[in-house]
């Protein structure tokens, strides 16, 4: 299956499961569209060294939509994304998080927690559950795009959370939860097995 075949099926996979109509697929298109979707999740690596090729506006564009697409309490979408892709920027935010990987990645997208759109009172910290979603989002499109991107924490760090406000611009209504570094893969990776049936448990624990 090739790149293009992959996008359509992985975002018709994430359509369809965010969907909340009762149209459904055949079950040929079904088929390809699950396998689609799970060959993508099981397959993602996290990158950290890239190539020089930029990222076209569009992918970007199309990657924070995926981030968008993702669940959220009430339908709050305590959200905000900074999309950053001028080289001097990315140094810039590199310097105070020393871990984000960005000396040769192409771009970044920084996902926020708007602190004026979080819900009221012992619901208030599900932005972060949100905006976790909405990162993984952004992994699992930009495998699909055949782009490498690694998460990158912020919050709650407090000798990181500062320093990209600052570089950034970020007011102090809003908190960056998660710097996610994007490129074009320097070299191959072979991703982790993760599953363990032992850390599964039915019915009950």
């Amino acid at each position: 299956m090739n790149l293009f075949k992959t996008l359509a099926a992985v975002f018709a996979g994430i359509s369809l499961l965010a969907s909340c109509s009762d149209s459904k697929p055949s079950p040929e298109a079904a088929s390809d569209n699950t396998q689609a979707v799970i060959n993508n999740i099981m397959t993602r690596t996290s990158v950290r060294q890239f190539t020089s090729q930029t990222i076209g506006k569009d992918t970007l564009e199309t990657i924070v939509k995926a981030g968008m697409a993702a669940p959220t309490a009430v339908n709050a979408q305590p959200w905000a994304f900074i999309v950053v892709t001028e080289r001097e920027m990315l140094d810039s935010i590199a310097n105070v998080h020393p871990w984000s990987n960005l000396k040769t990645a192409a771009a970044a997208i920084v996902v926020c927690g708007d602190m004026e759109k979080k819900l009221e009172g012992m619901a208030g910290d599900y932005w972060i559950q949100d905006c976790s979603a909405a990162s993984e989002n952004i992994l699992l499109a930009a495998h699909a795009y055949g782009l490498g991107a690694v998460w990158c924490g912020v919050y709650p760090n407090p000798e990181i959370l500062p320093g990209v406000k600052r570089v950034l611009g970020i007011p102090s209504t809003i908190t960056p939860l998660s710097v996610i570094t994007l490129g074009h893969p320097a070299q191959s990776s072979e991703p982790k097995d993760k599953w363990k049936p032992e850390n599964v448990h039915y019915q009950r624990w």
